[in-house]
């Protein structure tokens, strides 16, 4: 209800439904929050404190010898270059070919629009395998090269579907025809009026793809040969391989608990150095997030 002088008035059950919604959407951001807390004060305490539990709200002993075990080994730059070479030319390449072919397939006046729907919905279910692909990237000439990791995927047709929907309904028809009408042709249309218009689906895909092309390692090992190649991903795998002690090698069990220990603090500082440019990145495409997955979803 609203009082005379235009002001909503909040009865009490309000304000108790209010603040109990605030506590649990609090204790729950904090449930979300607290692991990856807990990775970064684990990976600059001393592992003795961790691996007894005793590292639970802050940092005790702070150490920074898994980072500088980890920026030690000389490969972790080239991986660092080499995987923001094939995120930043990978997601280029995937935003642009999934945005044209989703708006191309998004207007009912293509040509062959249902037919090509179905083969890329075909795709999704059936496919080749990891050896006809392996051979067709050999015929290429791709192996060992920079387009190996960036061009056999190059589109993902769950979000080809998405850019599709979005473009659906949120690019009426009538828009297209009054561009026509004043002399614009298809790319003036598409370049001037869809593309700002659709700055939200173009963030989400951005994040998509860029966060499967800085976790990508599995490519990297079928079609790489060269170690000054290797993403990140794989250079940071070979050095927590490289610290794992062998129980055939180390007679002495101090020793090997000693180096397990230190093992286990490697991993927590190579998930930060991992996943720490990525929640950077996160922050400035977030607010386009939750609208372009809700409005690419809404019609299939």
């Amino acid at each position: 209800m609203a009082d005379t002088r235009g002001h909503i008035r909040v009865n009490t059950g309000d304000r108790i439904f209010d603040a109990i919604v605030l506590v649990l959407m609090t204790i729950f951001l904090l449930i979300c929050l607290y692991p990856l807390y807990f990775i970064l004060i684990a990976s600059i305490s001393d592992p003795n404190l961790v691996a007894t539990g005793n590292v639970i709200l802050y940092p005790r002993g702070i150490t920074f010898s898994a980072y500088e075990r980890i920026f030690a080994y000389r490969k972790i730059w080239s991986g660092y270059r080499n995987t923001i070479i094939y995120t930043s030319l990978g997601t280029t390449i995937n935003v642009v070919i999934t945005v044209a072919a989703g708006f191309a397939l998004s207007r009912k006046t293509m040509v062959g629009r249902r037919f090509f729907l179905m083969l890329f919905v075909f795709t999704m279910f059936f496919n080749g395998g990891m050896i006809p692909t392996y051979m067709v990237v050999k015929e290429l000439g791709l192996i060992n090269t920079i387009w190996a990791m960036v061009l056999p995927n190059a589109m993902q047709v769950w979000n080809l579907m998405i850019a599709r929907s979005f473009f659906e309904t949120t690019i009426p028809e009538d828009l297209r025809s009054a561009a026509f009408i004043d002399g614009a042709g298809n790319l003036r249309f598409f370049f001037q009026i869809v593309l700002p218009l659709s700055k939200a689906v173009v963030s989400v895909m951005v994040l998509f793809y860029a966060i499967s092309h800085w976790n990508a390692f599995f490519n990297a090992y079928i079609y790489l040969e060269s170690d000054h190649l290797y993403p990140l991903q794989v250079v940071l795998r070979d050095i927590l391989v490289s610290n794992q002690p062998d129980p055939t090698m180390i007679d002495d069990i101090a020793t090997l608990i000693e180096k397990q220990k230190v093992a286990e603090l490697l991993k927590y500082g190579l998930i930060v150095v991992a996943s720490l440019p990525v929640l950077m990145l996160y922050p400035f495409v977030q607010r386009y997030f939750v609208t372009g997955v809700m409005v690419g979803s809404i019609k299939g």
